[in-house]
């Protein structure tokens, strides 16, 4: 199933959790390989806007929160190198909306896939 093309991206989400280097679980070098970086940020959005939600999203857990979705993909960034990504996305049942929660290396797409 495809999800709302009115999702929520928070802003928020890519330039102070994705894109900034953190000790712990840090995603910034990872997704600086296929040429994202905090200055460009508009342009993770709109890539996961149109490479990631234009593919079924399968539904994996419903929580107290929401349903959780997830989408698993290749995100070609603006240096045209791609990423093999997991998304992960959730219905919330208080507003009725549907959110960005999160994205992490794919481990399951090989790497001569991509």
């Amino acid at each position: 199933m495809k999800l709302p093309e009115d999702i929520l991206i928070a802003q928020e989400k890519l330039t102070q959790y994705l894109l900034v280097f953190r000790k712990r679980n840090d995603k910034s070098q990872w997704l600086a390989r296929a040429g994202y970086a905090l200055e460009n940020w508009k342009v993770l959005e709109n890539d996961l806007r149109e490479q990631i939600l234009s593919i079924d999203a399968t539904p994996t857990e419903n929580t107290k929160y929401g349903q959780k979705y997830e989408i698993r993909g290749k995100l070609v960034g603006p240096n045209r190198k791609s990423l093999a990504v997991c998304t992960i996305w959730m219905a919330e049942s208080a507003t009725g909306k549907t959110k960005f929660i999160t994205m992490y290396p794919d481990k399951r797409i090989p790497s001569n896939e991509i």
